[in-house]
């Protein structure tokens, strides 16, 4: 992973009725924003390859108030999140106009991070741009059914169909890690987990849909004084939950369970992606660019009418 400069701190549908014209504009308008520049000169450049955990990669290593393959601060990262939104919107909508014509393409979003790492921030700041191609999942604690499963039972029921961005905030690695630090089951089942995880995993991958790992990793310190903010604001008493200053006593063994996440489950097909997140705005410009590296990478394109258009013309025209 690299590093970049800390911080100083601080829609569009295509329509029919004009088809070509409009698509052609609307993919101009998008190979723009690719390029996009702040006033300040900070440049977008890829992020997947600045955060995709290699060989050796340790997690104690991590600068989490870095800003990886990002030379901008908050307003300009911010400024980029926002000129970023026409695009993603428009990729999400091909991806769904390709499943109407039979593609089965479809993306998943994993996100893990520790209590107050962001998760949640980036549906609200990154996702919901085309909502209605969106299928989000929050997974807590497993239900009495879903025990009476196969712990991968829950996670597979979520996945995303054809057409559709998946989001999970927290996921199947949860049985890897909060199982472990707390010795939920024995060992040597949690242990044999990760081979089952990078096995369904695959099969994901094979039947189409492509899959985003991240984990937003902040500073025990960060945590602290997001936890203490929330206790000083009333309109922040809601989000806080005393368990989570009882699961800090756990950070070291978060981290060492967290490592061993990375190093036995970040494949080829499904590599782990590990976000700097001590500044907010600079995990959701990451996590956003993600995304949109692959959509860039899948060639979305929108499918061809599978009628007479001229005919369909004259109908109109006449009726």
């Amino acid at each position: 992973m690299g590093k970049g400069k800390k911080d100083k701190k601080k829609k569009h549908k295509d329509s029919s009725g004009k088809g070509q014209e409009k698509a052609a504009a609307k993919a101009v308008k998008v190979s723009e924003a690719r390029e996009e520049v702040s006033e300040d000169g900070a440049r977008l450049g890829g992020f997947a390859d600045a955060l995709r955990v290699g060989k050796g990669f340790s997690l104690v290593d991590v600068d989490t108030a870095s800003t990886p393959a990002f030379e901008g601060d908050e307003d300009d990262g911010e400024g980029a999140l926002e000129a970023g939104h026409a695009e993603l919107s428009d990729l999400l909508e091909r991806l769904h106009a390709e499943s109407t014509a039979g593609s089965r393409r479809a993306l998943l979003l994993v996100v893990q991070g520790m209590d107050t790492s962001g998760k949640g921030g980036l549906m609200r700041h990154v996702i919901s741009v085309n909502p209605q191609s969106v299928r989000a999942t929050a997974f807590k604690q497993p239900t009495p059914e879903e025990l009476a499963h196969d712990f991968l039972w829950r996670i597979d029921k979520a996945l995303p169909a054809a057409g559709q961005l998946g989001v999970f905030d927290r996921s199947h690695y949860e049985d890897v890690l909060v199982v472990r630090v707390h010795d939920l089951v024995p060992s040597e089942v949690w242990q044999k987990r990760y081979a089952q995880i990078n096995a369904f995993e695959r099969r994901v991958d094979r039947s189409g849909t492509k899959v985003i790992k991240v984990m937003t990793h902040i500073s025990k310190e960060e945590q602290r004084d997001r936890l203490a903010e929330r206790l000083s604001r009333p309109d922040k008493y809601y989000k806080y939950n005393p368990g989570d200053v009882d699961e800090r006593s756990h950070w070291l063994d978060y981290m060492e369970a967290y490592q061993a996440v990375i190093d036995k489950t970040s494949t080829v097909g499904a590599p782990w992606h590990v976000v700097p997140s001590d500044h907010k705005w600079y995990a959701r410009l990451a996590v956003q660019q993600l995304l949109l590296e692959a959509l860039r990478s899948m060639n979305l394109t929108w499918p061809p009418a599978d009628f007479d258009i001229e005919v369909e013309k004259k109908r109109l025209a006449e009726s």
